[in-house]
């Protein structure tokens, strides 16, 4: 799908009188590139990006939708009403898992690269991991001290997850999903709004808000800063991916849009041979 058409396709959409703080993810599905969106009155819309049409509009949340996250043609939600449903697109609506483990508002999801596991942060502090089979988490950790908003698993090492909190926490942390382990952490100065890995090197991107509303760059496991960067002049709020994997754009409550080259293929890191890295003895 090229630019010039996302964005055709952004204004269809937002020709549908959606709100502002509407929540909007892509999927690339075996059908074609499928996005859904979700809205503040609690629905979530499947849009068909090659027609440029809308194809469905989901019910069963209560109160409005601020975290997607595709697995395939399945498609998890999170809401206000503090619970996840778990539909499969290509079936009727009535086919649902809903997940209930959350006391205040689910505002980040995740799947693994397995596509075996779902983690997600709430409004109460918690991080939690469901598999794909339970109705229950199986695992919770509880050491951030405000909302868990940014998520993301690694690439390069089963079962390990990084974890972001709000300004009251300000923490990035490292778990290993395998053994339910807490690994390293650090104080980032910041509210924690994102997290992606590098698909090339053992790295890290985090988007932050109050106070800085920076741009850092780590490296994993030694958590060294490679890079600090600054322009926003408010929170940045949502990052994106190149499918390169060498870019990133984020997007800030000051109605901007940066683009900036954060990853190089070159700049690969050997795996560490640090005892923190325990997944190198895991089978």
């Amino acid at each position: 799908m090229d630019q010039e058409y996302e964005r055709r396709l952004l204004r269809q959409i937002n020709h549908q009188n959606l709100p502002s703080k509407a929540c909007l993810t892509k999927v690339r599905s075996r059908e074609g590139s499928l996005v859904s969106v979700g809205t503040h009155k609690g629905y979530v819309q499947i849009w068909d990006a090659a027609g440029g049409r809308k194809l469905t509009s989901l019910e069963g949340h209560s109160a409005r939708v601020g975290a997607l996250a595709w697995n395939g043609e399945q498609l998890s939600s999170g809401s206000r009403d503090r619970v996840i449903l778990q539909r499969d697109v290509r079936t009727p609506p009535s086919a649902e898992r809903r997940l209930q483990g959350h006391r205040q508002e689910v505002c980040g999801l995740k799947w693994s690269p397995d596509h075996q596991h779902l983690a997600s942060g709430g409004n109460d502090n918690k991080l939690l991991v469901w598999n794909s089979s339970s109705l229950l988490p199986v695992q919770q950790y509880s050491d951030h001290l405000a909302a868990v908003k940014a998520i993301a698993w690694s690439p390069h090492q089963h079962g390990l997850l990084a974890s972001g909190g709000g300004t009251a926490d300000r923490c990035l942390r490292f778990w290993n999903t395998l053994t339910g382990q807490a690994l390293q952490s650090t104080d980032t100065g910041s509210q924690v709004c994102n997290l992606a890995w590098s698909k090339h090197a053992n790295e890290l991107v985090s988007t932050h808000g109050y106070s800085q509303n920076q741009i850092l760059v780590w490296k994993y496991p030694s958590l060294t800063q490679v890079a600090k960067l600054t322009g926003h002049s408010y929170r940045v709020l949502y990052l994106a991916v190149s499918p390169d994997g060498e870019a990133i754009v984020t997007g800030a409550g000051d109605e901007t849009l940066r683009f900036w080259n954060v990853f190089s293929k070159t700049r690969c890191t050997k795996e560490s041979k640090s005892v923190l890295n325990l997944f190198t003895r895991i089978r």
